[in-house]
């Protein structure tokens, strides 16, 4: 989802938050992009609305060869010819830049792979390190403690993700609290060789947490 689409959904459950306080995977995507690829054409894969988040950035048009591939959300989007495409483009040179590493996702219909699984693939067939530009990166968690600026022992990550949340935050020096909702399993957790800071019920817990309620 682009920040504008998230601030609407926000506002529109009561909470007054403005777009410029939004920090997405895709607004960080074009941060990097526009820092490490400038002028770049770029071919962006994947789901929703992610490329409003990519104003300035050029876009490759259809059949056009891109500079840089961007992989997005999972989704429809993700079939055979699409990812063997990315996977030729990888394996000749073209750089590969991911929005997230998320392996899976929660939705309505139940848990939906998501650009991770196929990003591991794409990376070891090809033999190339894909760029990671949101979660679990740290450069991702540093940009956003800048953004606050708060140092990483004044911030609390809160997520549902064991790998893209809780160790990602806690490798920056950022406490997290894993929150048993969304996308939340419990094998999950079992299996990581990570430990939350906290564990709660819902992120309606976190105020006591805090001792604010």
């Amino acid at each position: 989802m682009s920040r504008k689409s998230i601030a609407r959904a926000l506002n529109d459950a009561g909470l007054a938050v403005d777009e410029a306080e939004i920090l997405t995977a895709p607004a960080m995507t074009a941060a990097l992009l526009r820092r490490d690829y400038p002028q770049a054409v770029c071919r962006v894969v994947g789901a929703g609305d992610a490329t409003d988040d990519l104003c300035g950035i050029p876009l490759a048009a259809e059949g056009e060869k891109p500079d840089v591939v961007v992989l997005g959300g999972g989704g429809p989007e993700f079939d055979y010819a699409t990812m063997n495409q990315v996977f030729q483009l990888g394996a000749s040179g073209t750089p590969v830049v991911a929005m997230h590493r998320n392996l899976f996702w929660s939705t309505n219909d139940g848990l939906q792979l998501d650009t991770g699984a196929f990003l591991a693939g794409i990376e070891q067939a090809a033999g190339i390190a894909a760029i990671t530009a949101g979660k679990p990166s740290s450069a991702c968690f540093f940009a956003a403690l800048e953004f606050l600026a708060l140092e990483p022992d004044d911030a609390l990550m809160v997520g549902d993700d064991i790998d893209a949340d809780v160790l990602g935050a806690q490798a920056v020096g950022i406490k997290a609290v894993l929150v048993r909702t969304g996308k939340f399993r419990a094998e999950t957790l079992e299996r990581a060789d990570v430990t939350p800071d906290h564990i709660v019920d819902s992120f309606a817990d976190i105020p006591a947490l805090l001792h604010l309620a």
